[in-house]
C-alpha cells in the first residue's frame, strides 16, 4: 500500500505564501487528531550553526506549534547539541543561539530545550541487535513520551548526499557519543601532495585528531570521530574519503539509529521544508552556501521514507541535483536500506494541496 505525501507546491520566498502553503498541507492531513490532550509533544527542529541562514523559519514552526495547541497538547521544541565545534556544543550556548535566531518562546510559542543535556551526555542507552550499531544513547523521553514531530529542512549532505526527515532523527535526536558511533566509518586521510598548511583542518577537528607531520596535516585515525568537518574546511582537494564503502555504512548506521528511536513512539508526523535547499546541510551553510535545487514545496507525512523519497524524486526533476553537487555519481541507498528494515515504504501516493 502507497503511503500518502501531501504536497503544497511553492517557490515564493514570501512567509505569506509559506505559510499559506503550510496551512494547507496541515489542513489535508489533519495529522494531529489522535494526539491527546495535555500530552508533552517533542516537536524537532534545527535552528542551523550561527552563520546558517537557511534553517526553517521560526514563522512556520508557529504555525506547527499554533495546531498542536489548538488539540490542548502541551508541545516543546527541541534538538540535541553536535560533535563539532561551534555554539551547539553545550545547551547554555545551543539555547542562546535558538533564542537570538526566533526559536525563543515569545516567537514561537514554546520553549526550546537541548535534549541531552549540558554537553550532549545526557540519556538513556539501549543495546541493538542485528546491524552496524550495538548500542544507542538517546534523550531520556525517548520512549517515555507517546507522540513526535519532525520538521526538517531538507539540504544536500557531505557524506549521505540527501538530508531530510531520516537524518533530522538519526542524528538530531541522538546523544554526542551515538552521533561519533554513526560518523565512525568515516575516516579520512590527507593526500600530502595536495596540502597547502593553512591550517584550516586543524583549526576546526572537534577531537583533536590532525596535527603537523613533515610540515603537512596528518590525521590519526584512532582520535577521528569521522564527523568530516575537515572535508569541509579543505579547500583544495587535500583530504580524501572512500565514499563508496565509508558512506554506505554510515547512511545504514542512521537507518538503524533512527529506526529503533521511531519505534518508540505511538504517533508520529513528519514536515519536509523543500525551500532553500544548500549543497551542504545546515551545520556548514552560511550565508553564501551554494543553493542546489529550485525551491519544490512543503511536503508532509506519517511515513519518513515515503516522505525523504517523494522530497528527492521532485528536486531532482531536473537531474541528480545532489549526487551533482557532490561531486560523485553513487547513491548510498539510504532509503532503500530504511524500507528493507521496514521504517516506512519507497512506495508514495502524492496529494497535491
Amino acid at each position: 500500500m502507497k503511503s500518502a505525501v501531501y504536497y503544497a507546491k511553492t517557490a515564493n520566498k514570501d512567509i505569506k505564501e509559506q505559510l499559506a502553503a503550510l496551512e494547507r498541507v496541515l489542513a489535508a492531513a489533519n495529522p494531529f487528531s489522535m494526539y491527546t490532550a495535555d500530552e508533552l509533544v517533542p516537536v524537532k527542529i534545527t535552528v542551523g550553526d550561527s552563520q546558517c541562514v537557511y534553517h526553517v523559519r521560526p514563522e512556520l514552526v508557529r504555525t506547527v506549534i499554533g495546531l498542536l495547541k489548538e488539540k490542548k497538547t502541551r508541545p516543546f521544541l527541541f534538538d540535541t547539541n553536535v560533535i563539532y565545534k561551534g555554539e551547539r556544543t553545550n545547551a547554555v550556548d545551543h539555547m542562546m543561539l535558538a533564542v537570538s535566531k526566533g526559536f525563543g518562546p515569545t516567537k514561537v510559542h514554546a520553549p526550546f530545550i537541548v535534549a541531552d543535556g549540558l554537553l550532549g551526555q545526557d540519556g538513556k542507552e539501549y543495546r541493538l541487535e542485528g546491524g552496524h550499531i550495538s548500542t544507542v544513547r538517546v534523550p531520556s523521553f525517548v520512549g517515555m513520551l507517546e507522540s513526535l514531530v519532525v520538521l526538517s529542512h531538507v539540504t544536500g549532505h557531505i557524506a549521505s548526499g540527501y538530508a531530510g526527515a531520516l537524518k533530522n532523527v538519526a542524528m538530531g535526536m541522538a546523544c554526542r557519543p551515538t552521533k561519533q558511533v554513526q560518523h565512525s566509518s568515516l575516516k579520512p586521510h590527507v593526500i600530502s601532495a595536495k596540502c597547502t598548511a593553512c591550517g584550516a583542518c586543524l583549526r576546526i577537528c572537534p577531537a583533536a585528531a590532525i596535527s603537523w607531520k613533515d610540515s603537512r596535516a596528518a590525521i590519526e585515525p584512532s582520535k577521528c570521530v569521522g564527523c568530516a568537518e575537515c572535508l569541509c574546511a579543505c579547500k583544495f582537494y587535500a583530504i580524501f574519503l572512500n565514499w563508496h564503502e565509508d558512506t554506505d555504512i554510515f547512511c545504514q548506521r542512521m537507518v538503524e539509529v533512527a529506526e529503533f528511536i521511531l519505534a518508540k513512539f505511538k504517533r508520529k508526523f513528519y514536515i519536509n521544508f523543500a525551500l532553500d535547499i544548500t549543497k551542504e546541510c545546515d551545520c556548514i551553510s552560511t550565508k553564501d552556501e551554494e543553493i542546489i535545487a529550485h525551491d519544490i514545496g512543503i511536503l508532509a507525512s506519517d511515513d519518513p521514507v515515503a516522505l525523504d523519497k517523494a522530497t528527492y524524486d521532485l528536486a531532482n526533476k531536473d537531474g541528480d541535483v545532489f549526487v551533482k553537487a557532490q561531486g560523485r555519481g553513487e547513491y548510498h541507498g539510504m532509503l532503500e536500506y530504511a524500507a528493507k528494515r521496514n521504517v516506512g515504504s519507497l512506495e508514495y501516493e502524492l496529494v497535491n494541496v
